[in-house]
């Protein structure tokens, strides 16, 4: 398989930079000698996002993740970039138990899933992802939200029907209710960052 024929996203080549810069303030900087951050990504998908991202950040351990039957094209565009922080991706669903590998993560980031999944796996991410996290560690998700019960967008609104029609379990999320949910996993909104295209990056941390 060449660079050509691995799976490609137009949208996270447009969202990576941006998002870059947005995690540089988020994930603190390691003294030289200190042990590398562990972050662990939660759907990985084409793995544009790891591979960029790791090259930019030396100081995270980037652990990426996605479901088994998408790790063999992942893991080769992980082996081609040759980033020493970057480790292969490993198997991990949603609506399985977390493999035990996944415990005491310092970060867990994840983009474009919340609205993909079912309401029921948004609640049991959440879940797992707390527990998978140590005290004070940061929980990091992008994606579109909508906020008072209302799209931020037309284009949003569009994208929402869109989500439904593939998948009538599926739907841009409240983040009012998203922030309830958090807090009642000792996960706490620290910012909410505006992004291009109607997008936001939520940052959360666990509680010590």
């Amino acid at each position: 398989m060449t660079e050509a024929d691995l799976p490609f996203s137009q949208a996270c080549e447009n969202n990576k930079a941006p998002i870059l810069e947005a995690l540089k303030h988020i994930l603190p900087i390691s003294q030289a000698d200190a042990p590398a951050l562990k972050l662990l990504e939660v759907g990985s998908g084409t793995g544009q996002h790891c591979v960029h991202f790791a090259k930019h950040l030396p100081q995270v351990l980037w652990q990426p993740s996605e479901q088994a039957i998408y790790l063999d094209s992942l893991n080769l565009r992980i082996s081609r970039c040759n980033n020493a922080n970057l480790k292969q991706a490993i198997a991990l669903d949603l609506s399985q138990t977390w493999p035990s590998s996944c415990c005491q993560q310092q970060a867990i980031f994840s983009a474009n899933t919340l609205h993909i999944i079912s309401q029921t796996l948004v609640e049991r991410f959440i879940k797992d992802a707390s527990h998978a996290l140590a005290a004070s560690g940061q929980f990091i998700v992008y994606g579109p939200f909508n906020y008072a019960g209302q799209f931020t967008s037309p284009s949003n609104q569009e994208f929402d029907a869109w989500l439904k029609q593939r998948d009538s379990l599926s739907g841009i999320r409240d983040i009012e209710w998203l922030i309830q949910l958090a807090e009642s996993h000792a996960l706490t909104l620290i910012d909410d960052i505006s992004m291009p295209a109607n997008n936001r990056l939520l940052h959360f941390q666990k509680k010590a």
